[in-house]
């Protein structure tokens, strides 16, 4: 990219009004090349993705998605369907955020689209095969004014939670000492950034010598378990929003010169806490 990432995250922001203007061609080139070659996530799951200009047909796919459905105007969409696999749908969150920095670094506004996207006309024009399914896509396009956007103000974009609250010291629940994180602080700081279904940030990070262990910690009603979950079969967000939480995490840590990569332990890595689910570890060295 051509900009620090600290500058290309906090610029990036849940867009949802767009100029009726089609992507640039440069722009659309790029995008597509990114796409082509993110096509297996950090923890091994192949996944396809494809930039769609968007047809008059695509609101009727926004239906029922809440304030996603106030979506005014993107010129187009990244779509991509992930193959089966224990971490599926976290190496999709990974990949398509990789796509979504890039395109915010090109200048274009996006947002995060999760729902049940499987039998959509969005699936329709990129043919899931057997065992791909399709659990978010990104709408896209040039940027209204935000303040002309007036669902911005009321869908909690602008809201994080302390990072005492997300990032934890040799066990759960203890937020790390200041100084601690040392030079992780900066990429931890990027990670507390990035976007989330409903601004849950449902990741976890705890930090041991040596490590970084992600966790996802749910919250009553939303995602798996949940009667929503249940009832429509809504892809399992949270796990989605844990893979761009890694993104973040991993692209910060190699702009800062900083060495590691990912494992998934045979076991829980520290001592078991029944509202954390652990779900992979990034081994520095």
């Amino acid at each position: 990219m051509n900009r620090p990432l600290a500058d290309i995250i906090r610029q990036r922001y849940s867009c949802r009004a767009y100029r009726a203007t089609p992507l640039e061609a440069g722009a659309r080139r790029h995008l597509e090349d990114i796409l082509a070659e993110n096509t297996v996530g950090p923890l091994g799951t192949r996944c396809r993705f494809a930039l769609l200009a968007a047809s008059p047909h695509d609101a009727q796919a926004l239906r029922g998605l809440g304030t996603y459905g106030f979506v005014k105007g993107a010129t187009a969409f990244l779509v991509g369907v992930a193959g089966s696999g224990r971490r599926n749908l976290e190496d999709y969150g990974y990949l398509m955020e990789r796509a979504v920095l890039e395109a915010t670094d090109l200048g274009l506004g996006t947002c995060w689209l999760g729902g049940t996207f499987s039998r959509s006309r969005f699936a329709q024009r990129i043919r899931p095969g057997v065992g791909e399914v399709m659990p978010a896509v990104v709408a896209a396009g040039y940027p209204l004014e935000r303040a002309h956007d007036p669902i911005r103000a009321h869908a909690g974009s602008s809201r994080r939670l302390s990072a005492g609250e997300l990032f934890w010291s040799e066990r759960p629940g203890v937020p790390l000492p200041p100084g601690v994180a040392g030079s992780y602080a900066h990429i931890l700081e990027l990670v507390r950034w990035a976007p989330s279904a409903s601004n849950k940030q449902p990741w976890r990070l705890i930090g041991t010598e040596g490590a970084w262990h992600f966790h996802l910690k749910r919250q009553k009603g939303y995602g798996k378990g949940s009667l929503l979950f249940a009832l429509t079969r809504i892809a399992d967000l949270p796990r989605v929003d844990l893979g761009i939480a890694m993104c973040h995490f991993e692209l910060a840590a190699r702009e800062a010169g900083l060495s590691g990569r990912w494992a998934l332990l045979n076991s829980e890595p520290l001592t078991p806490d029944a509202s954390l689910e652990y779900t992979v570890t990034w081994l520095c060295s």
